[in-house]
């Protein structure tokens, strides 16, 4: 394949995902170090059930959020910061073509259902391989796919954990799941102007937390598709929800992108 056909083909397909990712692209860093472990074994397996119900747990507190909330340090081989007010979403902007739909929008945007009581959010960014990483300038020269995927076989993970009172955080995860599962057949989301359509919504296994689930999002843009991934995860009152993608990916090459399961298992211990 030409290597103006791989960027071309990889602009397009990523165009709609890169929006929805948009809102999460700057931030400052968190300076909190921690031990650098690779958590994976509780987000890895088949799709979490919900446990036995227990009476409402107690929010936590926006301070007791931020301390339950990943660090620099708590996924290695990443780069973990804190976003900012210019990359926040609200509730009213965003806007879907199906009612329905809209908790998945919100998911995706890392929007707070009602009931919630304080937000933290972060986004999580591989760390190049060391070795593995080819510049852009080898792209443009022309050394076709194999040079576009090695620069951009990275993935990026903005993370929103809601912390809600009573049932409400619950009732969010179902809502989500409930979404999903009418919304398989895709929908379009408009944020600031700019639509994303989803045409598929694939659910994929994880466990972690109280519950967990996790979907395949496949996004469309002239014609070219694009996947990225999606998961919640609850835990008593608080609820996390990861949107990932990997650019690589898009490009529609052989690269195998999978769930973030180290970062959500991270934050599934920080909860605990």
């Amino acid at each position: 394949m030409r290597a103006t056909a791989v960027r071309r083909t990889a602009l397009a397909a990523s165009a709609a995902a890169l929006a929805l990712l948009a809102t999460a692209c700057s931030g400052s860093s968190d300076a909190d170090g921690k031990d650098g472990k690779d958590e994976k074994g509780a987000a890895s397996g088949s799709s979490s059930a919900p446990k036995a119900p227990k009476a409402p747990a107690k929010a936590l507190t926006a301070a007791e959020l931020e301390k339950a909330t990943l660090a620099q340090g708590d996924v290695e081989g990443t780069r973990i910061t804190k976003t900012g007010p210019a990359d926040e979403v609200a509730a009213d902007g965003v806007k879907v073509d199906k009612e329905a739909c809209l908790p998945v929008a919100h998911a995706m945007y890392g929007v707070a259902q009602k009931g919630a009581v304080a937000t933290t959010k972060r986004k999580v960014i591989d760390e190049p391989k060391a070795g593995g990483k080819k510049s852009l300038e080898d792209v443009a020269k022309g050394e076709g796919a194999d040079a576009f995927k090695d620069a951009f076989n990275l993935t990026s993970t903005s993370i929103a954990l809601h912390s809600y009172e009573g049932t409400a955080g619950p009732d969010a995860f179902a809502a989500l799941k409930k979404a999903a599962a009418d919304c398989a057949g895709g929908f379009t989301a408009t944020v600031a102007g700019t639509p994303t359509k989803v045409v598929s919504m694939t659910e994929e296994k994880v466990t972690g937390g109280d519950e967990a689930v996790a979907w395949t999002v496949t996004t469309e843009d002239e014609g070219a598709t694009a996947p990225v991934k999606l998961v919640a995860l609850r835990k008593e009152s608080s609820v996390a929800t990861f949107f990932a993608f990997n650019l690589a990916a898009a490009g529609g090459g052989d690269v195998k992108f999978e769930l973030p399961t180290a970062v959500v298992a991270a934050q599934d211990k920080k909860l605990a």
